[in-house]
């Protein structure tokens, strides 16, 4: 199968957030060749109220999996990190998000591509610019564009791209749920 580029929402607000997001990008490895990452930043949460602030970022790189495999890798490294099912939106250890494959328009009830709320999210938009600023979304503008739809909000960029290797400077939030017997 011939590779096709990606692009991955990465996010953590569970624990080490830094470590978290280095360990997936490690893991991912495994699915997605060639990755580069987006600058981090550090926003605040959409979801239920209580939760500490996220650390995001966008990963890309090439793969020759098909989309439904794609989704299953990424869902094994959650669960690996340990993500476990719960209230929608809720805070989680690590968040991987298929948002583009380069050629693939998909719909379908648990995977949508490109991701459904892509042009909603500035602490997707951000990181995706880093990467691909003139990537046209499905509107037919430009990641740039589109960012400036959006207020500028509470999203603010705390680490460059050499993040991937960096010691965590970040305090630790809540920990992660314990795992279920």
């Amino acid at each position: 199968m011939v590779p096709r580029h990606c692009l991955l929402g990465i996010g953590s607000n569970l624990g080490n957030r830094l470590a978290n997001l280095q360990d997936a990008l490690l893991r991912l490895e495994r699915a997605v060749s060639n990755v580069r990452v987006s600058a981090l930043y550090e926003s605040d949460p959409v979801g239920p109220p209580g939760q500490p602030p996220y650390l995001n970022a966008v990963a890309a790189g090439d793969t020759i999996l098909d989309p439904s495999d794609l989704l299953v890798a990424l869902k094994r490294i959650e669960w690996a990190l340990g993500r476990r099912p719960a209230q929608r939106w809720s805070a989680r250890p690590v968040d991987l998000d298929i948002l583009i494959i380069e050629g693939v328009s998909l719909h379908e009830a648990t995977l949508t591509i490109p991701h459904p709320r892509i042009r909603e999210r500035l602490f997707v938009l951000l990181p995706l610019a880093d990467l691909a600023p003139n990537l046209r979304l499905a509107t037919g503008r430009a990641v740039t564009e589109e960012i400036g739809r959006l207020q500028a909000g509470s999203v603010r960029r705390v680490a460059g791209d050499d993040w991937r290797d960096a010691v965590s400077v970040f305090p630790p939030t809540m920990p992660p749920p314990a795992p279920q017997p």
